[in-house]
């Protein structure tokens, strides 16, 4: 199959494309700079050199199917950044798709979609969008999905969005090293003793999920994917730590305190332009307990995890 992928030079599209690849698939990728370009060809796609916003039928010629990883996951940013990237972006990709004929269309969703700040408890993919969006990235992440499931059927082209929940492996760009990070200037501290319980999904196994979505599963509907396993943020987080060599202190603030002071320090560093120390969003999801089902995944995508958590844990320690 000639399978395009945007954001093929990040963390998922990068795995994804090594797997493509491996499979005997033809990948091209979307590559918006030259560093970007010399990423996905090292990884054995072909660079189309181009941007979410430039992205036209003539860049997807006889390709036949879509896999749409680029987004602006970005802690902090203004509206316009989320906006273009997230949402106008989704509309031209599905736009420039359609008019080129391709036949699959694949979006890399998220189950923050459905956040507003309130705990998500094993929901499935009956639960609604928020009624009001609290958080620029799951408001322009539900937006950009809306748009791709009701694309489907549109010029003959199937959509799926598919919704994992914190994604980790190696190579891993965002959670493992902000946590690093944090802990490292001595500001880590857990919220409520991280005892809210969370779904996660190994980057290998959301790179099968999107796979088998090349051809199985429902047009116009999302599905969400996990390891299977639900744990503690304390007992994730901590174990991702330890790959690394570093445990994390048992340092604790209280949410109810933290929740008020990152809407003032967000409030307050805006105005400097500056990056705050915490988001909103950050602390919300830290202090939300946020599982999801993903038995839909299981009977129409014959989805399976391929990796286990310990031996994504087991693997990350041995490449340290």
């Amino acid at each position: 199959m000639r399978v395009f992928v945007t954001g093929g030079s990040g963390f998922v599209g990068g795995h994804l494309i090594e797997r493509l690849v491996r499979d005997g698939h033809e990948v091209s990728a979307m590559a918006r700079s030259a560093s970007s370009g010399k990423t996905v060809e090292a990884l054995g796609a072909r660079a189309v050199t181009a941007s979410l916003g430039a992205l036209e039928p003539k860049h997807l010629e006889a390709i036949d199917a879509l896999i749409h990883c680029a987004a602006y996951v970005e802690e902090h940013g203004t509206r316009a950044q989320f906006f273009e990237a997230n949402v106008e972006g989704t509309r031209n990709a599905l736009d420039a798709a359609s008019k080129a004929g391709v036949k699959r269309f694949v979006h890399v969703g998220t189950e923050a979609a459905l956040f507003d700040g309130h705990d998500l408890v094993r929901v499935d993919e009956s639960h609604p969008y928020p009624t009001r969006h609290r958080f620029l990235y799951p408001e322009t992440k539900a937006e950009a999905e809306k748009l791709v499931l009701a694309a489907n059927g549109r010029d003959g082209m199937t959509t799926i969005s598919i919704r994992p929940r914190f994604v980790w492996g190696p190579r891993d760009t965002s959670i493992l090293p902000a946590v690093l990070e944090m802990n490292a200037k001595g500001a880590y501290a857990w919220l409520d003793h991280g005892r809210h319980q969370t779904s996660t999904c190994h980057v290998a196994n959301l790179v099968e999920a999107l796979v088998l979505a090349l051809e199985k599963g429902q047009g116009g509907r999302a599905y969400f994917v996990t390891d299977g396993v639900d744990r503690s943020i304390k007992d994730t987080l901590s174990s991702l730590a330890e790959t690394r060599g570093v445990t994390l202190p048992s340092r604790n603030l209280p949410s109810w305190l933290a929740r008020p002071l990152s809407s003032v320090v967000e409030s307050l560093w805006s105005v400097t332009g500056a990056r705050p120390p915490m988001s909103r969003f950050a602390i919300a999801m830290m202090s939300s307990t946020v599982t999801v089902n993903d038995a839909a995944a299981r009977r129409d995508l014959g989805y399976r995890p391929v990796i286990t958590i310990d031996e994504g844990l087991r693997a990350m320690r041995e490449s340290a």
